[in-house]
């Protein structure tokens, strides 16, 4: 019997022992487990649990010209972040927060004694002043913490502006490229971790760390300064002049899809873009309206008739009696009682709309509507910016013979100005239509160095090179003895087409004396290296033909541009044809070497303005061979 309970005994004894055996080893292997795999893991959630962040905001990528000109910059705006468990005297932390940020007493005390592991102070402490920076800093307020933020700085004020967009107060890109490419621009956030116990207080034995925020690639644009310099002026220059419910002004480069300048009017500056509506930042004109183009559309018919081969324009002639009947309707002429008996160049540089009817009959509706689908009308240009429009046309189901005689005039059909310009671009630049584009490259923010460029890219070729020279130079005549005229630049190759676009009211009737005039003109006309194109909406005091009020601006446009970019003038291009009131230039002769006293013999037309003592001139300005008005002024200098 004893024998027995031994033998129970030992195998209780043993069964204790392997139970024993296995908690141990399950023990033992949970602590291993947790050594060397959680290890990690549950130290970075006790540092989390202890770590307070002060975040530190990277800077936005800047925006440049394509020639490093800085568009939007930054410049440092502290932000004020506060540890409420390491305040030690909240009232007075409070009352010296509330004097310095300009907020009320009762505000801050709610901030520094908010039950939060850290308080960002907003919007008072939100990107203050330095001033106000150095203020906080001076007084070493246990808990107040100094954490470095940036705004964004527009260095140039509204210019650009609906292109740029703006970002908000936490830095996120809200419109414009801003928005577009705010990915890009915006960086990644670093911050500064320390660690306080359950009370608050900061570990003394526990290093602080140090993320350093990442910031924003440096965006670069086709954009070139000095050209966007000129058309904002003459923007602001027909805005005091004419008072217009809007304007646009657009130029490219036509052989790649470079944007080279874009602006709108009403503008903005987007440093304070809360004080206007959102009607004005939100509309940038030259991607987002749409309206009837008027006459600049004739290019489009003018080039599927001369591709087709439907037309001579010297030798083919056509009598314009002021209007032209259509399926019963009567379409009229802009000039009442016609331009009589013309060849079809001078159709073109007449701008004569019973001619350009004629051209759309010639080639029928899907020919017609082929090629305004081929030269990008009716849909997108792609271009990278927002708020881009299609543009409206007819449906082909609804195009009779009325709708197909006024599409070929610019009448009837919607379009934006990019899709104007990308078309009359590939018109004249051989045929070749290229996507419009504005971001030219990325840039390292701190070396500079080029990331990533962009290349033009072919969609399509349009039309062919003979096609396309025959179009400059009947658009190079119109500059010279049509009816844009008023875009001739003096040296320079112009060419170029008006338009007078009527606009619809809200009852869907055409307006009486609202129109928008326009002007799209490029150069040099054999070889073009700048497309323009501007419009006028609804200029007030002034005959609204686009001859008149556009063709002059982008002229000016033209002129300055061509210089700026370094393009030298030549003298091989068509002479303008003056008429009423427009008076010849006048040839500035070859002064230096001559007598004072034959100075007025020589200078009848200018005056003249004289300078040192001899009785010689040895130095003139303008050279000589320049063109001037009549009156102008010359300079000269005197020696012996």
């Amino acid at each position: 019997m004893r024998r027995v309970s031994q033998v129970i005994v030992k195998k209780r004894l043993v069964a204790v022992f392997l139970v024993g055996m296995v908690i141990f080893f399950v023990i033992a292997g949970r602590l291993g487990y947790v050594q060397f795999f959680l290890s990690d893991f549950l130290i970075s959630k006790a540092e989390e649990s202890w770590s307070r962040d002060i975040t530190f905001e990277p800077e936005r990528g800047k925006i440049l010209d394509s020639n490093g000109e800085v568009l939007v910059g930054n410049q440092s705006a502290p932000t004020v972040m506060v540890v409420p468990r390491q305040v030690k005297d909240a009232d007075k932390t409070a009352r010296n927060l509330a004097q310095i940020l300009d907020m009320s007493e009762e505000k801050a005390y709610s901030h520094v004694t908010k039950v939060t592991s850290i308080e960002r102070i907003h919007p008072e402490g939100r990107k203050i002043s330095e001033e106000q920076a150095e203020a906080i800093q001076s007084l070493q307020m246990p808990g107040v913490y100094i954490a470095e933020d940036s705004e964004r700085y527009y260095p140039h004020g509204s210019f650009l502006s609906h292109v740029l967009g703006f970002s908000g107060i936490d830095n996120q890109g809200l419109l414009g490229l801003e928005a577009y490419y705010d990915e890009e621009l915006k960086g990644e956030k670093g911050a500064l971790s320390f660690f306080s116990d359950a009370k608050g207080k900061r570990m003394p034995d526990m290093a602080d760390i140090y993320k350093a925020p990442v910031d924003g690639k440096d965006l670069q644009l086709t954009i070139d300064y000095k050209v966007q310099s000129i058309m904002e002026r003459e923007l602001d220059i027909a805005q005091a002049k004419y008072n217009p419910d809007g304007a646009v002004a657009l130029a490219v480069d036509p052989d790649t899809g470079k944007v080279v300048g874009m602006a709108s009017r009403p503008n903005f500056n987007p440093a304070n873009y809360q004080e206007v509506k959102p009607e004005v930042y939100n509309r940038n004109l030259p991607v987002w309206s749409t309206y009837e183009p008027g006459s600049t559309f004739k290019i489009i018919t003018l080039a599927a008739a001369l591709e087709e081969d439907l037309v001579d324009l010297e030798e083919e002639h056509f009598h314009d009696s002021g209007s032209i009947k259509v399926d019963g309707a009567t379409l009229h002429c802009w000039k009442r009682g016609g331009h009589g008996d013309q060849t079809f160049l001078e159709v073109v540089q007449n701008s004569c709309n019973p001619g350009f009817v004629t051209l759309g009959q010639r080639l029928g509706k899907e020919k017609l509507f082929e090629y305004i689908d081929r030269f990008g009308f009716g849909e997108k240009t792609g271009i990278d910016l927002e708020g881009e429009g299609k543009g409206i046309l007819f449906k082909p189901e609804n195009v009779g013979p009325v709708e197909q005689a006024t599409t070929a005039f610019g009448q009837g059909v919607s379009v934006t100005p990019i899709q104007q310009v990308m078309a009359v671009a590939a018109a004249v630049n051989g045929g070749y239509y290229y996507k419009p584009y504005i971001q030219e490259a990325w840039l390292d923010p701190i070396s500079g160095d080029t990331i990533e460029k962009n290349e033009p890219q072919l969609k399509e070729r349009v039309i062919s090179e003979e096609t396309s020279a025959e179009i400059r130079r009947s658009l190079e005549s119109v500059v010279a003895k049509g009816t844009g005229r008023g875009a001739y630049v003096e040296g320079y190759r112009v060419g170029g087409k008006t338009g007078t676009a009527q606009k619809v009211g809200p009852d869907g009737k055409y307006m009486e004396n609202n129109h928008i005039v326009s002007f799209i003109g490029f150069a040099p006309a054999d070889d073009p290296e700048l497309v323009v194109y501007l419009a006028i909406d609804n200029p007030k005091n002034t005959v609204q033909f686009g001859g008149v009020v556009a063709a002059p601006i982008v002229g000016n446009i033209m002129g300055d541009s061509l210089r700026a970019l370094g393009v030298k003038p030549r003298k091989d291009g068509l002479e303008k044809e003056y008429s009423w009131p427009d008076e010849p230039l006048v040839e500035v002769p070859k002064v230096i070497g001559m007598e004072k006293k034959e100075l007025s013999q020589m200078l009848m037309n200018l005056e003249v303005e004289v300078s040192g003592s001899g009785s010689k001139v040895i130095t003139q300005a303008p050279k000589a061979g320049v063109k001037v008005p009549s009156g102008s002024t010359i300079r000269v200098y005197l020696g012996d």
